[in-house]
Parts: structure tokens; C-alpha cells; sequence
């Protein structure tokens, strides 16, 4: 999402995805609230309300149709096997996107290295998040880096 928005349709600025992107990962609700705050910033309401139902529309009839055929089968072996192989592609796909947020958000090393300081502390420590966000903004605020 981040290279379509920055890199190829230029709607936003490295530095405004990854404000929207934490925007949206800090307010309750869905993780894909950001569509909706990059259609906002594109095109205003209209533009919200037609990213949130594009993306949430095809999401939900999967799940829908899905849902029932993996309740169906909750006790198969093949099911089991599934879940355990979607586990660290998941862990995978999660650390792909915290590094291209590195990328694009740390424009010197102090950056880059309070936001490896965090993601240690969140998987190391099991902190909640919202507790790490406000550590590394209190750094921020206090000058301890640029």
C-alpha cells in the first residue's frame, strides 16, 4: 500500500503515509482504518467512504463464505496444518512492512534506532503498544534525538 500511495501515484509523502499509518494503528478499530484516512487526505469524505467500502466489502464476503467452511472443519488435521504454516508467514509479512516504515520514516539513525529500541521492547517485553508510542514520544519530546 505504502509504495502505491508514495511511490507510485505520489498522494502522499513518505512521512505523511507513515503519520497516517500510526494514526490509524494507535485508534481502536480495524488495522485498515488507514485506507480509509488516505482516501480522506486524497479526495475528502467521498474519497473515505469509497476506500473504506472497497476495502472492506470483498474482505467481508470472503469471511463470510470462508467462515463457514473453516468452522465446518475445526477439528481436521489439514486445518491445524494451515493454521501452523499461516503463522510465521503472518510474522513475516508483519516485519516486511515495519521495514519499509523504517525506511521511509527514519531519515537519520536516531530515528532508526529508537524505532528498533520499540519493536525490541514490544516483542521481547510484551508491552502493549500504545505504553511503547508513548516512550519513544516522550524521547521525541525531550530533544534525546532529532
Amino acid at each position: 500500500m505504502q509504495r502505491q500511495v508514495v511511490d507510485l501515484h505520489h498522494w502522499l509523502t513518505a512521512p505523511e503515509f507513515a503519520a497516517l499509518f500510526a494514526l490509524a494503528q494507535a485508534a481502536p478499530g480495524p488495522n485498515m482504518m488507514v485506507v480509509s484516512l488516505i482516501g480522506w487526505h486524497v479526495a475528502g469524505l467521498p474519497g473515505a467512504l469509497i476506500t473504506t467500502i472497497a476495502v472492506s466489502t470483498p474482505s467481508s464476503i470472503l469471511v463470510l463464505l470462508v467462515g463457514g467452511v473453516w468452522h465446518r472443519f475445526r477439528n481436521a488435521s489439514w486445518r491445524k496444518a494451515v493454521q501452523a504454516g499461516l503463522t510465521p508467514v503472518t510474522a513475516g509479512l508483519v516485519m516486511a512492512s515495519a521495514a519499509l516504515l523504517i525506511r521511509s520514516t527514519s531519515a537519520d539513525w536516531s530515528l532508526a534506532a529508537v524505532t528498533l529500541v520499540a519493536v525490541v521492547a514490544i516483542l521481547s517485553r510484551k508491552l502493549h503498544p500504545l505504553v511503547v508510542l508513548a516512550g519513544a514520544a516522550a524521547v521525541g519530546a525531550l530533544g534525546l534525538v532529532a
